[in-house]
């Protein structure tokens, strides 16, 4: 927040400098500070964390990325797209510190809020799917893998789809993990004499 209040009076400063110098007829230093102050306020739609993070994961460094998507700390502040970016980069990256619940709460909040491209709607879809799968809920895992399968257009995905629908197919349902659970497994019976 104080991040915000800061560039937001700096962008204020910037373009009432802006105006003094065109006003004051020093046309030459205003068209040049036009592009100052137009990357300023630039800066309110476009995160430079968020800038810094895909460039550190175009280049391989996720933990970087990492540590530079942690640092955003109220993504509620950016633009609607900017915010589910934000949210679902969080989620994929920290899903073995958030835990299932969590970044299961994080990804879906992300999907309703919208993802761009249909490639990054597969990849949120396909992690949620595995959360499903690990904590047991077999039918909602299969269709949210459906769900990726189609709008995995390009076949990038192909291969971990299918990977994980076979997965799927070998788990035990709900039930059937519960009822192991209740019976302790197997248990062998002694003999008798």
């Amino acid at each position: 927040m104080i991040s915000f209040i800061i560039r937001c009076f700096i962008a204020l400063t910037a373009l009432s400098f802006n105006t003094w110098l065109f006003v004051s007829g020093n046309w030459g230093w205003g068209i040049v500070f036009v592009f100052v102050t137009a990357l300023i306020i630039l800066s309110f739609f476009r995160n430079e964390r968020m800038i810094l993070a895909l460039n550190q994961m175009r280049l391989g460094n996720t933990d970087k990325a990492k540590i530079h998507i942690n640092k955003i700390t109220h993504p509620q502040f950016l633009p609607k797209k900017q915010h589910a970016y934000v949210l679902y980069l969080q989620a994929v990256m920290n899903s073995q510190e958030f835990g299932f619940v969590k970044s299961e709460q994080i990804l879906r909040k992300a999907l309703a809020l919208g993802l761009r491209t249909a490639q990054d709607n597969a990849v949120a879809r396909m992690h949620l799917a595995g959360i499903c799968a690990q904590t047991g809920r077999k039918n909602e895992a299969v269709t949210l893998l459906g769900e990726a399968k189609k709008m995995d257009k390009d076949g990038i995905m192909r291969d971990q789809i299918k990977m994980m629908q076979q997965q799927l197919q070998q788990t035990p349902s709900k039930n059937q993990m519960r009822m192991a659970q209740m019976m302790g497994g197997r248990r062998k019976t002694p003999k008798m004499r």
